[in-house]
Formats: C-alpha cells, structure tokens, sequence
C-alpha cells in the first residue's frame, strides 16, 4: 500500500491517479496521520455484444424471402 500525503493529492493528483490505475491502494496522510484510503475501482469485464445472426438463424432457419428488405424500403420510399 504507498501512502500519499494531502499536498501531494493536491499538487500533485496525476501521480495518486496512477497509482490506483496500477490497482493499488493509497493511503493519505495529514501530519503522518493516516485519514483517509483510497481503493482503485475493480475492472469490470467488457460487455458482449450478442450474436444476432444466431438469432436469425435460430427464429428463421435458412429460409431465404422473397423479396429483400432494401427493396421493401424502396418501395415504401416510392410510395410518398
């Protein structure tokens, strides 16, 4: 655990910052009297994007329509 004092949270922040990036914990001190903790944020696993085409296959099989849904849109489009 490093121990920071409160002049160096204040003047000095960037160097605190990246101590709690590298995942450690800061101590601060006032007077060399310990007053507060300062514990990183646990990293949070990046989120999934779900597989959407499993799920097309999955509803719809292979079945292939008939007509496209660009040409559904065109269409639609033309009729204004």
């Amino acid at each position: 655990m490093k121990t920071v004092s409160v002049r160096d949270l204040r003047y000095d922040f960037p160097k605190v910052e990246r101590l709690l990036r590298e995942g450690k914990d800061v101590q601060v001190t006032k007077r060399k009297k310990v007053i507060a903790r300062l514990v990183p944020e646990p990293v949070k696993a990046p989120r999934t994007v779900p597989d959407f085409m499993a799920q097309l296959r999955k509803i719809y099989g292979n079945k292939v329509l008939k007509v496209s849904g660009a040409k559904l849109l065109a269409e639609e489009r033309d009729r204004f």
